[in-house]
């Protein structure tokens, strides 16, 4: 039984080792990034915890940092119908979920800045208790790393615009697997960069 369990444990991880290997490097880079990005986040969040919140204080996280987690969710939504768009070849209904994803993530950098200047209203500064520091840096690098997602989302956009009115360049970037692999990385990063959110905004609901 052991020397069979063996074998089932040499055959699984040389089954992962095969997967790795034949993972495109641009894919592999990005999904090392996010690694990346969780464990600078985590790290930030632990920090946070540390200074205990804001005991003693009179503190509700601001009101348009739950509408950015709606805002952030609904994006998330809309962007699950990209690639399925892109498989069904429907390119102008995947330019529609393309803009409204970046008009989500737009949306939720506007309720984010307005969620800032509702804590300034209550006395919650960037400079001030290292709690309150905390919350605007791990806000504002979230929105920095969103950015870098609603550029690229950007670009797919305009790309998708200016191949969907001609048949001919359609079906190039509906057969291109480079442009398969874009979107596929576009979705994941989003996708990441939602649930982070949704995981900060709880961490923040409990300590803070």
């Amino acid at each position: 039984m052991d020397s069979d369990k063996k074998k089932q444990l040499n055959a699984t991880q040389r089954s992962a080792f095969r997967r790795i290997e034949k993972m495109h490097p641009i894919r592999m880079l990005l999904y090392l990034s996010m690694i990346g990005i969780g464990v600078l986040f985590f790290i930030l969040t632990v920090a946070f915890a540390r200074t205990g919140g804001f005991p003693g204080e009179k503190f509700e996280l601001p009101n348009f940092f739950s509408v950015s987690v709606i805002l952030l969710l609904f994006s998330s939504y809309t962007m699950t119908k990209v690639p399925r768009m892109y498989k069904k070849e429907k390119l102008k209904k995947m330019v529609r979920y393309l803009a409204l994803t970046l008009l989500l993530g737009i949306l939720f950098i506007g309720a984010q800045l307005i969620g800032w200047n509702e804590m300034s209203a209550t006395g919650i500064y960037f400079s001030g208790k290292a709690s309150g520091t905390y919350l605007y840096l791990i806000s504002a690098l979230h929105i920095l790393h969103l950015l870098g997602g609603i550029i690229f989302l950007s670009f797919m956009l305009f790309k998708t615009i200016y191949v969907a009115s001609d048949g001919v360049r359609s079906l190039i970037f509906i057969r291109d697997p480079f442009r398969h692999l874009q979107l596929s990385m576009l979705n994941s990063y989003w996708h990441f960069m939602d649930f982070l959110w949704l995981g900060l905004y709880l961490v923040f609901l409990f300590i803070a």
